[in-house]
């Protein structure tokens, strides 16, 4: 199974919204972290089940830790990693 690390960001009275530093413009957004998790499951999946020409590649951790970008963005973040949900009848 293929993992790509994620960024989870939480502001005051907001939800909490996750992206991806090597799938740009693919984020999810929900209430709780649970949800949130599940739903950048679901995006990852959907993105990838249109996705023209080869897949991202997802980069290690220790490899995007050498990303400016990366590192930026992920200052008040919480890190993770994510797969794309196998089954998207399950996942919606």
């Amino acid at each position: 199974m293929v993992y790509y690390i994620t960024l989870v960001h939480k502001e005051p009275d907001s939800g909490y919204c996750i992206s991806f530093p090597d799938v740009p413009g693919i984020t999810a957004v929900a209430d709780t972290l649970d949800d949130a998790m599940r739903e950048a499951a679901t995006a990852l999946a959907f993105a990838f089940e249109d996705w023209e020409g080869e897949l991202p590649a997802p980069r290690t951790l220790d490899a995007l830790r050498q990303d400016e970008d990366f590192l930026a963005l992920s200052v008040d973040a919480v890190v993770a990693a994510v797969a794309p949900a196998s089954n998207l009848e399950d996942a919606t």
